[in-house]
């Protein structure tokens, strides 16, 4: 894309920015700044001041990534109840694990997955959509009370928790990930938590 004249800003919105951001991972595999700003023809300045850091775009980046992957998974979801949420899983995780950008930016950048994808807008907003998938589902009660919302937080957030432990394990313990004891410990996690 050709930069504006001089003299002259283009204007951009975050949600311009964060889709070409994604175009770009998935040609390279990471997000970088320098290369991403003249790629939507705005000046470094500009694309900081939109997007904020680095982090932040590529926090908005994996999820909206992600979230499209869990859409298509929850879609094609055949089974209700805890297999209809482990079904979802698996085929969020098998999409995740045949990602080659994906794959590529856990490898080369693993300081910053670990810490966006484990603890940063990633993981809070898998929590949020984790939620939905087990009201969606069924198999949980649909809250009544407050407390009940914070019983199925809770499930979400352990569940995360689990899945993560294997989608991530070379990056949190060296070791490579075990997805099959991975789904035995959802599993129960989702029995416990009915």
């Amino acid at each position: 894309m050709p930069q504006p004249p001089p003299g002259r800003r283009r204007v951009i919105t975050r949600s311009e920015v964060v889709r070409g951001a994604c175009r770009y991972f998935l040609r390279h595999g990471t997000v970088e700044m320098d290369a991403l700003a003249p790629a939507l023809a705005v000046s470094r300045a500009t694309l900081y001041r939109v997007a904020g850091s680095r982090d932040a775009l590529l926090g908005d980046v994996l999820w909206q990534l992600a979230d499209d992957l869990l859409t298509r998974a929850r879609r094609r979801r055949t089974s209700a109840g805890v297999d209809g949420v482990l079904e979802v899983t698996r085929r969020f995780t098998d999409g995740l694990r045949g990602a080659a950008p994906f794959q590529h930016f856990l490898r080369t950048d693993p300081e910053t997955a670990t810490r966006l994808l484990t603890s940063g807008v990633v993981h809070r907003r898998a929590v949020r959509a984790q939620r939905a998938i087990l009201l969606e589902a069924g198999g949980v009660s649909p809250p009544g009370s407050p407390a009940d919302l914070a019983e199925l937080d809770e499930l979400a957030y352990l569940y995360v928790r689990v899945v993560e432990s294997a989608l991530y394990a070379e990056l949190l313990s060296s070791r490579p990930p075990d997805f099959a004891r991975a789904e035995r410990a959802a599993r129960a996690v989702l029995l416990h938590g009915r």
